[in-house]
């Protein structure tokens, strides 16, 4: 039985949303494991949304924003790669494979580039395998 891994992506509407859109548009094929999630700014994604999505069986977290010196609110993008970086170091002490989480950014002209990402990144968790969160957390709620 192949593995068919579960990747939850945050995308920011202004850029990568719009690659996503392009990618489906122009007929892209990329793997579809990904669920994704506009957010209004990459800057909004907060911690707690990459750890919910775990626990709730995401095998993979994509985070997508706009280039640096592109982003619609001006320092979003900034704000999520310092989030990002603090983020990794705690999902490894939890003993999550920080290879598990990826910042990329998508700009709204580079749909190839998404689906790309798309097809990269799944093949990434697929060698990972199940992440295995939920699992303990159902352990651990009982």
């Amino acid at each position: 039985m192949d593995f068919k891994p579960t990747i939850v992506s945050f995308l920011c509407n202004w850029c990568s949303y719009t690659g996503a859109d392009l990618a489906g548009t122009s007929r892209m094929k990329y793997k579809p494991n990904i669920r994704v999630i506009r957010v209004m700014c990459s800057g909004r994604v907060d911690p707690t949304f990459v750890l919910e999505s775990f626990r709730h069986g995401a095998d993979g977290v994509l985070i997508c924003g706009c280039h640096p010196g592109d982003c619609h609110y001006h320092e979003g993008n900034y704000k999520c790669l310092r989030r990002y970086h603090l983020l990794k170091k705690y999902l490894t002490q939890m003993g999550i494979n920080e290879n598990r989480l990826k910042l990329e950014w998508i700009s709204a002209s580079e749909g190839k580039e998404f689906a790309e990402l798309v097809d990269d990144f799944t093949e990434t968790i697929q060698k990972l395998g199940a992440s295995g969160v939920k699992e303990v957390m159902d352990v651990l709620e009982k």
